[in-house]
């Protein structure tokens, strides 16, 4: 596909953006202006969907291929999406591992995969960017998708769990490491989406389990990540977008109670 010619707005790249929460937020900052590339792993005939929807309010965007798991993979994407769109100034690192394994069932090869794909394409991805706006004399964006879970710990989804945890850590030292050039901001969402592991009545119950009254919704989150990525005072940080889940004491994953 030739490149488009480079624009005066701005380029963001989302990962997982074909489907769920990442299409929420893709279609949000497409909304807002951005030129949004569209990150998938294998829903290619979601994500043509959401570039399509993108582009009717946008203008412009694409879908792009890579394995999380593939540091090649990942190392190749951000330079894949300003060959074809000529520019990038901000990633959203949405895409997430998430199977569930607990202290006895934990392993090497499950922290492996949860890392990989959560933790360390999101560092490389904003190295990647801090190395192309620097290159350009422009300031970018980084915005990790975390969860409120580090802040209202449980015994389940151990690998899952450190792998966010070393993103938050990871968050910091990047915002200081990146400075000026690009910030680095934490987004926490709550109970947002259902699952295959709760039935309907169960994901209302647990959504309400907060003292709002409400955990996050997909546009609550969506609209945290368009603030981080346009508020040029903010980094280092994390916006916890949950509805203050975080100030309860939960003795199981919503999935599990």
């Amino acid at each position: 596909m030739p490149p488009t010619q480079p624009s005066s707005r701005p380029v963001v790249l989302v990962t997982g953006a074909a489907r769920r929460l990442g299409r929420d937020i893709a279609l949000a900052l497409a909304a807002g202006g951005w030129q949004v590339a569209v990150h998938y792993r294998s829903s290619e005939e979601d994500a043509i969907k959401t570039v399509a929807a993108c582009t009717q309010m946008s203008g412009a965007a694409g879908a792009f291929h890579a394995d999380l798991n593939d540091e090649t993979a990942v190392r190749a994407l951000l330079p894949a999406v300003v060959e074809r769109m000529g520019r990038v100034d901000a990633v959203v690192n949405n895409a997430s591992t998430f199977e569930q394994d607990n202290a006895a069932s934990f392993s090497f090869a499950a922290m492996d995969r949860h890392l990989h794909s959560n933790t360390g394409a999101a560092i490389v991805l904003a190295q990647a960017l801090h190395a192309h706006v620097a290159s350009r004399g422009a300031k970018g964006a980084v915005v990790n998708l975390l969860d409120q879970k580090l802040w209202n710990q449980n015994p389940d989804f151990v690998s899952y769990t450190l792998s966010k945890a070393a993103l938050e850590a990871a968050g910091t030292m990047l915002a200081l490491a990146l400075a000026p050039q690009v910030r680095v901001v934490g987004v926490a969402p709550g109970l947002t989406l259902t699952s295959h592991l709760l039935t309907d009545e169960q994901f209302e119950a647990r959504h309400k389990l907060s003292p709002l009254g409400r955990s996050s919704t997909p546009a609550d989150v969506a609209a945290a990540v368009k603030f981080a990525l346009e508020n040029s005072s903010i980094t280092g940080t994390t916006l916890l977008v949950d509805g203050g889940q975080h100030l309860m004491k939960f003795e199981r994953d919503f999935s599990l109670m």
